[in-house]
């Protein structure tokens, strides 16, 4: 990984993070259970019951951390297993998840785990937790980035270290430099540019969620997604089930063909335009990102549209 040769997502070689991230898997989950083994001497067996204990947690352990009296848990489960295992495909074949646990039921059933997202009764009940968030000073903060989350599909890391200067108000994206697939611009809805414009002239320094010392970023997030689900009904929410539940949401509203339409229109958009400045000619842009009332129109019809009736 360190020499590249491991590539991630987009086919570039993996972020010095992820590296890191998954060096640490490595050696707190394989390295723990069969460390000192010959790689030569790892059954297809071995190997399955390697997945078996990190998904009933027996890697579990508190570790110290440089902070005074900081301590972190590493913990298992079934999502904890699989990103153990990923990065082990390039290692030799007795080793390689795609040759030894594919095919067993408990990667079946942690791939089912992953694949949880909310229905539209559980999005109102999430909202409900958000509006008794909101109540505390102290978890406003952190209620306002699952809300983030849960309305740009965006990771935990990319929402709770978001910048103001990677917001683009007047281009409804965010411009991350420094995302898992390197420098990306996320579209975001109207709901999230109407959001962020009014928390701007409130929050100072550099982060849009800071913390409580001098210009960084807020801290402590999975304790406290963790208050605000425990004893509810989304008991197991994660960051990744609001991802998947707004890519899941879009397929709902068929919004796969609409994407294609629109990429389509884009691309017509932009050869019109390189076509009359080649031809000599002049045309007026229309931006839509700018035309607050025609977007503010559009999801208003699409509700009404989609509204049972009766």
């Amino acid at each position: 990984m360190e020499a590249g040769h491991i590539l991630g997502k987009g086919g570039h070689p993996k972020k010095e993070t992820t590296i890191a991230t998954d060096e640490a898997r490595l050696r707190r989950h394989i390295g723990l259970l069969i460390g000192t083994w010959r790689v030569r001497d790892i059954t297809k067996p071995d190997t399955n019951n390697l997945m078996k204990d990190i998904i009933a947690d027996k890697t579990r352990v508190t570790v110290k951390t440089e902070k005074l009296r900081g301590k972190t848990i590493v913990r298992g489960g079934p999502g904890t297993a699989i990103r153990t295992m990923r990065p082990s495909s390039p290692m030799p074949s007795r080793l390689a998840l795609s040759n030894t646990t594919q095919h067993t039921d408990f990667v079946s059933q942690s791939t089912r785990f992953r694949d949880r997202r909310l229905s539209e009764s559980e999005y109102r009940t999430r909202g409900d937790i958000h509006r008794q968030g909101c109540k505390s000073n102290q978890l406003r903060i952190h209620a306002d980035i699952l809300r983030l989350i849960a309305l740009t599909g965006c990771r935990r890391g990319e929402t709770f270290n978001l910048k103001w200067s990677a917001v683009d108000i007047e281009g409804s994206c965010l411009r991350l430099a420094d995302s898992k697939e390197g420098t990306t611009v996320r579209p975001v809805g109207l709901p999230v540019v109407e959001y962020l414009e009014k928390e701007r002239p409130h929050r100072t320094g550099t982060y849009v969620f800071p913390g409580q010392d001098i210009d960084n970023a807020v801290g402590i997030f999975p304790q406290s997604w963790k208050k605000f689900f425990k004893n509810t009904p989304l008991w197991d929410v994660t960051p990744h089930v609001l991802r998947h539940s707004l890519a899941s949401m879009a397929n709902d509203l068929d919004l796969t063909e609409i994407t294609m339409t629109t990429l389509i229109m884009a691309a017509d958009a932009v050869a019109g335009y390189v076509k009359a400045l080649l031809e000599g000619a002049e045309f007026r842009r229309n931006t839509y990102t700018l035309d607050r009332q025609s977007r503010q129109s559009a999801i208003e019809q699409m509700l009404i549209e989609t509204r049972p009736t009766g």
